[in-house]
């Protein structure tokens, strides 16, 4: 067979064109460290490969979402810290208080003390996060959650929702909580709370302790309010009413100084000292503290105690009653505020243990995403260098015979 020389050079030309595209296609993998450099390189693994990296890049925004919640819960939880530590300095204050032996100055100096206690507080309920929103006004983050008039009482212009992020594709967690879930309710069935209401007009001094927890399985127990009603200086009734409105009024009683009286059919119990009003008028009420009626707001029940001891008793009896009245149902009022502050900051310490638990789940999901990736695309250096090394030994073999055949000629024998 007659070859010509045209055939034979666009042959060799071909032949080491072919095999420097090979070694130079092994040369960019070895140099990306990657098996398909180019989509072309394998089809299938390019298109898996896409896949798996938009999961990765999915996986990772909800990474940066846990931070962000994280941030936010942390910061949360510093404040709420900070309020039941405030919470617990006022209630120390307030046993110092209603010590009978401390004169008016004392006691006026107890209430500066809760007035600096009062303003951190509102301060803290006022917080910011480091984009300058507000921590517990919900959705309404962009002012003060709660405002104080010129009477000195606070009220809560935020919404009642929480704010939520996305932390993975099946969970929205709650990121913040309401400062009226904090500052102005109590936990559920946090039991009674007992007030006093006495006629401005008459000389009754009667203080109560209590009221305290007896048998909580007994029916009414939670839901039923009472109060006591003095008929005059040694009779009184008991009206209980449903949480439908019905009321039972108990028939009178003889009351003396010092006297428990059982509640609810011996569900609480209350004790009660000092001398009613002659005319009658005199009462007190035991609510449910989770009641609509009860004070759940946590700086009216520091404002109370600070107009109260701010009063000069001057000796008078029905007016020291008033006061050690007013501390008893603040006290019991914080008590229940701060286990509310308590039962909130537990769940946002749940919360941060989740995103612990939902980051290692992720960060092994990450791991698998990378490791897919990398059996569809990277290189096996190993199998690759080998590669490289043949194909450097196939160019030159075709650089080696291309010269050799090119050589030949029959004027050389001539």
């Amino acid at each position: 067979m007659r070859i010509s020389t045209v055939t034979m050079f666009e042959q060799g030309v071909g032949s080491l064109n072919r095999q420097q595209s090979q070694f130079m296609d092994v040369g960019q993998q070895i140099a990306s460290g990657r098996r398909v450099v180019n989509p072309s390189d394998d089809p299938q693994a390019a298109s898996q490969a896409v896949s798996v990296s938009q999961s990765l890049a999915v996986t990772q925004q909800y990474t940066d979402s846990r931070v962000s919640a994280r941030n936010s819960l942390s910061q949360e939880e510093s404040v709420l810290n900070s309020v039941s530590q405030a919470i617990t300095s006022a209630k120390t204050l307030l046993v110092q208080a209603a010590n009978g032996t401390l004169s008016d100055a004392d006691r006026q100096s107890v209430a500066s003390e809760l007035e600096g206690i009062y303003n951190t507080m509102l301060g803290q309920a006022n917080a910011t996060d480091g984009n300058g929103s507000y921590l517990f006004g919900g959705y309404k983050d962009d002012a003060p959650p709660f405002v104080q008039d010129a009477s000195g009482d606070v009220a809560y212009i935020g919404d009642s929702f929480n704010r939520e992020e996305r932390i993975d594709s099946s969970r929205l967690m709650p990121v913040s909580d309401s400062g009226d879930a904090i500052f102005n309710s109590v936990p559920s069935g946090a039991g009674y709370v007992a007030t006093a209401a006495r006629d401005s007009a008459g000389d009754g001094n009667v203080t109560f302790s209590g009221p305290n927890r007896l048998d909580s399985s007994l029916p009414g127990y939670g839901d039923d309010a009472y109060q006591i009603n003095f008929l005059d200086d040694s009779t009184y009734e008991v009206v209980t009413t449903a949480p439908d409105g019905t009321t039972t009024t108990t028939p009178a009683e003889n009351y003396t100084s010092g006297q428990t009286i059982e509640l609810g059919g011996g569900a609480l119990s209350i004790t009660l000292e000092g001398k009613p009003d002659v005319a009658g008028g005199d009462s007190i009420k035991v609510n449910p503290a989770d009641g609509s009626d009860a004070n759940q707001d946590v700086f009216a029940s520091l404002k109370s105690a600070i107009d109260a001891l701010k009063v000069p008793i001057d000796g008078d009896p029905s007016l020291k009653a008033d006061q050690q009245n007013t501390i008893a149902t603040s006290m019991r009022e914080l008590d229940n505020s701060l286990d509310n502050v308590l039962t909130t900051r537990a769940s946002v310490g749940a919360r941060l243990n989740e995103l612990d638990v939902v980051d290692q789940v992720s960060s092994n999901r990450k791991l698998s995403y990378e490791q897919t990736r990398s059996d569809l695309v990277d290189l096996d250096y190993v199998e690759a260098i080998s590669e490289y090394s043949l194909r450097q030994v196939g160019l030159q073999a075709a650089q080696k015979s291309f010269a050799d055949i090119q050589g030949m000629s029959l004027f050389d024998q001539i």
